[in-house]
């Protein structure tokens, strides 16, 4: 990006809240053109649950999606279910009987969870950390039985035979697990697709946006990049502002809408 609009860029890390802290940061910036978030989907899970003092669908300017990952869903050996509709029946026998562990409430793959068992009518107890690591090494010792979680840290654990997993959340099946069945095999209309975008102020000028947009274009285009990408597991996407507007808006109104529907509280 430093080269393609010949500017140099300084990283500020605000973690917190699932990216809630980022974006309110971003949010308050003067829509100059000089604040750019590389945003990841948690925070919209996260605001759904929150309420924080933003809308997080119109105090921004989404620029571009870059990719996405599937989430996938694994269990500890233990557990005899091999696919998606054999968990939702085990689960239906043994309500409340079975741990998942999510690595903190509002997370996306809490609430690609939880959507999962509102779709499913079941009961599983959820058992929430305070870092990704933690669920790990917990699942991995049978003091949880599952995990939905993302596909490159749990990847190894897959390989090794240590997880085993059933589900990944996008409408399909994903190229690198052909035989691991897609959610929605067992829940029609089941999607969930953990993205990547860059997000500016509200009121940023089209013309700033405009450049931000072809910009970023530009760098999915190339093949170093894109190699870099794909070989962390995600889909590369791009495409205009108005794409990923569209994305972000019909995200977070279902996230509101499982919230609302489920009563789920957050923290």
């Amino acid at each position: 990006m430093v080269v393609v609009v010949n500017q140099q860029f300084i990283v500020e890390n605000k973690p917190g809240a699932g990216g809630v802290v980022g974006l309110e940061t971003l949010i308050k910036s003067p829509p100059d053109g000089y604040t750019i978030m590389i945003s990841t989907s948690s925070w919209s899970t996260a605001a759904a649950l929150s309420k924080p003092s933003f809308d997080p669908v119109s105090d921004i300017a989404p620029v571009i999606e870059i990719g996405f990952n599937p989430l996938v869903l694994s269990l500890h050996p233990s557990v005899p279910a091999k696919n998606p509709r054999e968990l939702i029946a085990l689960a239906k026998a043994r309500p409340g009987q079975l741990a998942y562990a999510t690595p903190g409430i509002g997370a996306i793959t809490h609430l690609a969870m939880e959507l999962m068992l509102h779709m499913a009518k079941i009961d599983l107890l959820s058992v929430p950390y305070k870092s990704t690591g933690a669920t790990t090494t917990d699942l991995l010792a049978g003091r949880t039985q599952l995990i939905l979680g993302g596909l490159v840290p749990l990847q190894p654990y897959i390989q090794a035979g240590r997880l085993r997993p059933i589900a990944v959340t996008t409408a399909k099946r994903w190229h690198s697990l052909p035989d691991v069945a897609a959610m929605a095999e067992a829940l029609p209309g089941y999607e969930v697709e953990s993205w990547f975008g860059i997000v500016m102020p509200k009121g940023v000028p089209p013309a700033v946006l405009e450049r931000m947009n072809a910009a970023a274009n530009k760098i999915l285009r190339d093949p170093d990049v894109k190699k870099n990408l794909e070989g962390e597991g995600m889909a590369i996407v791009g495409g205009s502002a108005e794409q990923f507007s569209k994305r972000i808006r019909n995200d977070h109104g279902r996230w509101v809408k499982l919230v609302r529907d489920a009563k789920l509280k957050g923290e």
